[in-house]
């Protein structure tokens, strides 16, 4: 039980919680603030309330970035202040308000921290419960019986499902007579590209026998579907893009596919398409079926609200999406959920929240999309991913896409999905557009901020820039600098509120800023076609995430330009991105394959360094070997 006592208004100074708009950056500021009486004169009592809670319990009650406590305040309509603590076990928490208010927060505050029983307890009652569990002996355990009862209970879980119809395809005759010569035409002109059956030994025989033809143009693909070809005549596309005259075909055929091609390529209209006639072809009425037929999960915000703008660009037969993430209202995104809509585009986290509290079942889903995979298991998603694919039924048609082909990937895609064709748009190597021009500077730490704001004063009235940094800190500083300036400037990265994100990247498209800074949560999944240069002021710490940010410029067919300042920490990149370079036709800094030699160097002399410690330990000697420093 909590006890609590009046006292005198102006006895005693607490602390309390407050967010502060710093020049238009989002930071979370506690501070200690000091009260006076005029600063409480819409009150209804001077007198302040104040009770004893547990010193340990201090961070439950706060809650993380004060969310706790500024929700019980909200509830209760009182300012609840913390004590500075004094080491003792317990701390003073003041409630000023109305003296009904006070009682209210009393009452949930108390609620609040007895809501679970102490911490050392609750582990000696799990323990016991693990006790009283049957032992099982794994030194004997039939590890084949046990795959083969998880099999039939699989089957048997998913056996009263009603069958999924997955084929839509109608082959036009044009495409059905094509010569292999003109397949290999078509393919090669439409940025080279490559098509199979992802995994041979699961192959039977008859299906390797068909890989549909590419398509042309939309009427080929979607000729028996008029009202999908007039949403793609009101875009105004001129044809289809060269991953999409490949996938429409497989999609279509109700085949799983592997779709591996750089962002920008329009891979989302190939799998939203084929998504629509998918939703509307199945035999029980969309009235009856409990659940969203489409799954599309993606690894982030922008890219997953990206999406949602997309499908809502066409209409067909009524289909409603929701988009559910992280960081987004939850109410009104469950509100949505429950109303019925066809089409889930989600977070990984958000997706498993809303499922495990059984807001949404993703057991109806027939139609499974995994978009940019390789970002999500570099974001550490793939528990959550697993997870996800357990409860949605196997015989789902699934597509994956990715910009590049990891080993992880590959290993994800051997597990969930049947048979999948695979195409490659362009090379199988990484690689970035080549409507980019790419600049690498070599410099020192201290020359890249003026380098940066030379860069800016240089800009053109019509140029937009995005300006990559390796640390959210770092982008609130440049953004702050900048305001003080007068510059116009918008900024994202993973700290900041989804709203203010969203609001960043809208400046950034109608041109209300010319200038956005961030950090890679904006590298993939962000579609604004005019941005005409990436200034790389941090390099990014993988070659794939330079690929990345690179591809935000030169897209839709225009050119853009790419800065990017690399230093002495970076030398361990500068081999990789000379490939890069040089398969873009690029310029080589003589700078840059001097950096690459001297790090080679280094590499082969810590190897042996480290093999001499190995010899040495094992020969009882001091062992130590010398240590070299990491001179570039």
């Amino acid at each position: 039980m909590i006890v609590g006592y009046r006292m005198d208004y102006q006895q005693t100074y607490g602390r309390t919680y407050s967010r502060r708009n710093d020049r238009g950056n989002n930071r979370n500021d506690y501070r200690k603030r000091e009260y006076t009486n005029s600063s409480y004169n819409d009150q209804q009592s001077t007198d302040k309330f104040m009770i004893q809670i547990d010193t340990e319990k201090v961070g439950k009650l706060i809650g993380r970035g004060g969310s706790n406590i500024r929700d019980l305040q909200d509830k209760t309509g009182t300012r609840i202040q913390i004590e500075r603590s004094t080491g003792n076990d317990t701390t003073g928490v003041i409630i000023i308000g109305s003296a009904e208010g006070q009682e209210h927060a009393k009452n949930l505050i108390e609620e609040s921290l007895n809501d679970s029983p102490p911490y050392h307890s609750q582990r000696l009652e799990n323990e016991q419960r693990e006790c009283d569990k049957p032992q099982i002996d794994f030194t004997n355990f039939d590890w084949s019986t046990a795959s083969k009862k998880c099999d039939e209970f699989q089957k048997e879980k998913w056996s009263k499902c009603t069958p999924i119809v997955k084929n839509f395809y109608k082959e036009h005759p044009s495409v059905a007579n094509m010569t292999k010569e003109q397949v290999a035409h078509i393919r090669k002109t439409n940025n080279s590209i490559e098509v199979k059956y992802m995994f041979d030994e699961k192959n039977d025989v008859s299906e390797q026998l068909w890989i549909p033809n590419p398509i042309e143009t939309f009427e080929q693909a979607f000729e028996s579907y008029p009202e999908i070809l007039e949403e793609i005549r009101k875009q105004g596309f001129a044809k289809p893009s060269p991953i999409q005259c490949q996938a429409w075909p497989i999609l279509l055929s109700g085949k799983d596919l592997i779709g591996i091609a750089q962002t920008g390529t329009g891979k989302t209209l190939a799998f939203l398409l084929p998504a629509l006639i998918h939703i509307e072809g199945q035999e029980i009425p969309r009235s009856e079926r409990n659940g969203p037929n489409v799954l599309v999960m993606a690894p982030t915000r922008e890219l997953a609200l990206q999406i949602e703008r997309e499908v809502n660009k066409y209409s067909y037969h009524g289909i409603k999406a929701v988009c559910i993430y992280g960081g987004g209202n939850r109410k009104e995104q469950i509100n949505v959920v429950t109303k019925g809509v066809e089409i889930v585009i989600a977070t990984p986290g958000r997706l498993n929240d809303l499922v495990e509290a059984k807001i949404l079942n993703i057991s109806t889903i027939t139609y499974l999309v995994l978009d940019e995979a390789d970002r999500m298991l570099d974001m550490g998603f793939e528990p959550q991913i697993r997870k996800t694919l357990l409860d949605i039924r196997p015989d789902r048609q699934t597509v994956m896409t990715s910009a590049t082909w990891p080993q992880g990937v590959r290993r994800l895609a051997q597990s969930y999905m049947k048979n999948p064709i695979q195409i490659f748009v362009g090379s199988l190597d990484l690689a970035t557009v080549h409507t980019v021009m790419q600049k690498i500077f070599i410099i020192d730490e201290e020359e890249k901020t003026n380098m940066m704001y030379q860069f800016f004063h240089n800009m053109a009235p019509t140029d937009k820039v995005m300006v990559f940094f390796g640390k959210k800190c770092k982008v609130d500083d440049v953004a702050s600098d900048l305001a003080l300036e007068g510059v116009k400037c918008q900024s994202i990265h993973g700290g900041r509120e989804q709203s203010d994100r969203e609001q960043a990247l809208e400046d950034l498209k109608t041109g209300e800023v010319q200038i956005l800074l961030a950090t890679d949560v904006a590298s993939r999944g962000i579609d604004i076609e005019d941005v005409t240069h990436v200034l790389n002021y941090d390099f990014p710490r993988d070659i794939e995430e330079y690929v990345h940010r690179v591809g935000r410029t030169g897209r839709a067919g225009r050119t853009g330009e790419s800065i990017s300042f690399m230093t002495r920490k970076d030398w361990s990149n500068a081999q990789e991105l000379i490939n890069i370079l040089e398969e873009a036709n690029q310029e080589v800094p003589e700078e840059l394959n001097q950096m690459a030699e001297r790090y080679e160097a280094w590499k082969k002399k810590r190897a042996a360094e480290k093999q001499f410690e190995r010899m040495d330990s094992r020969g009882g000697g001091y062992g130590g070997g010398r240590r070299s420093n990491n001179r570039w």
